[in-house]
């Protein structure tokens, strides 16, 4: 069962996606700016393989390409596939979600160094919900509104995080692990264009909950109903605190209350669109995160703030080459430096 993670304190992180091409100079940048919690970064500009998705896609029954497009077609194998994937749930068989090189470069390459005096690995995972609203099949209708598919797929995802945390701490040695659901789609909760019914995103979580034996967290960039996602009990949010702080902190009550039963907020206050990052300062980020310190601490006392947040780059970061990523990574983690030297 998942459970929460030692509090980071106020350290810096990555989110995921980095426009680096070459795997060890990724890997090597994240733990040069960010050695006390490190991340695994996806890098969908090698090809689309690695991007959101498609990364996560090898092992799913009725899988189809077709004009670069990732589909579901039901086909005479694929109910003996969807078995295959509830028996291996039930089973905690892992070893045929494994990843590969061609899905997820980054996390083969990280998987090469020893972490072993790193209090925490994280990696990320496509959640249920974005992936079956992503994935349609042959009536163009998402499969995450066929209630057997959005089981197995649930399932199929659990046994990919479970593989990813026991491989962390198998190669790496790292002493604890993350895994994040990507779920930019939660945003779609309460939504009558794109409905997300509750019940079917609540028993996913719980499937992979169950699996899952370190921390478990949620990244989502957009707006959604907080209440119910951290009703949820993750080990850790990560939000988009750059663009949705404002909508964010109206949770104030129920976002007090997760800090202090143990959940973390990873504050993505630098923005990851370079082109938004490019118009910031130093100075400028670091008095908006101030400002939402603040707004919180009106109902916790700040050391429980500073104990249960991440600072991050507010996503995967776009519109940027090598440089411009190290940029924010290092934005964020000067954000960091000042928020724990002041706690000092």
């Amino acid at each position: 069962m998942a459970r929460m993670i030692p509090p980071p304190c106020s350290r810096a992180t990555g989110v995921g996606g980095l426009p680096h091409t070459d795997p060890a100079q990724a890997c090597s940048d994240i733990l040069s700016i960010f050695p006390g919690f490190p991340y695994v970064p996806t890098l969908p500009d090698r090809g689309q393989m690695e991007s959101i998705v498609f990364n996560d896609s090898e092992q799913l029954p009725g899988r189809m390409m077709r004009d670069d497009r990732l589909l579901f077609e039901r086909t005479a194998g694929t109910t003996a596939e969807m078995e295959k994937v509830f028996l291996d749930y039930m089973e905690e068989n892992t070893a045929p979600y494994a990843l590969h090189r061609e899905y997820a470069s980054g996390f083969v390459e990280m998987m090469t160094h020893d972490l072993s005096g790193v209090p925490i690995l994280k990696c990320q995972v496509t959640g249920p919900v974005t992936f079956g609203m992503q994935v349609v099949d042959n009536q163009k209708r998402p499969i995450y509104y066929d209630s057997q598919l959005a089981d197995i797929l649930a399932k199929m995802l659990a046994l990919r995080a479970r593989w990813c945390e026991l491989e962390m701490q198998k190669r790496t040695g790292v002493k604890e692990t993350l895994v994040i659901l990507n779920e930019p789609y939660l945003a779609s909760l309460g939504s009558s264009v794109v409905p997300i019914d509750r019940d079917t995103v609540l028993s996913g979580w719980q499937d992979i909950a169950a699996l899952v034996r370190g921390g478990l967290g949620i990244h989502c960039c957009s707006n959604t109903d907080w209440d119910f996602v951290m009703g949820l009990n993750p080990a850790v949010i990560s939000i988009d605190a750059y663009t949705t702080a404002k909508e964010f902190l109206l949770y104030g009550d129920t976002i007090a209350g997760y800090l202090e039963r143990g959940g973390i907020i990873a504050w993505g206050i630098v923005p990851a669109d370079f082109r938004l990052f490019s118009q910031e300062t130093f100075d400028s980020l670091y008095a908006r995160y101030c400002a939402l310190r603040q707004e919180i601490c009106r109902r916790i006392p700040e050391s429980l703030f500073d104990r249960q947040s991440l600072i991050t780059p507010s996503c995967g970061i776009r519109f940027a080459d090598r440089s411009g990523a190290v940029a924010i990574m290092q934005t964020a983690a000067k954000i960091s430096a000042r928020i724990r030297k002041s706690e000092g």
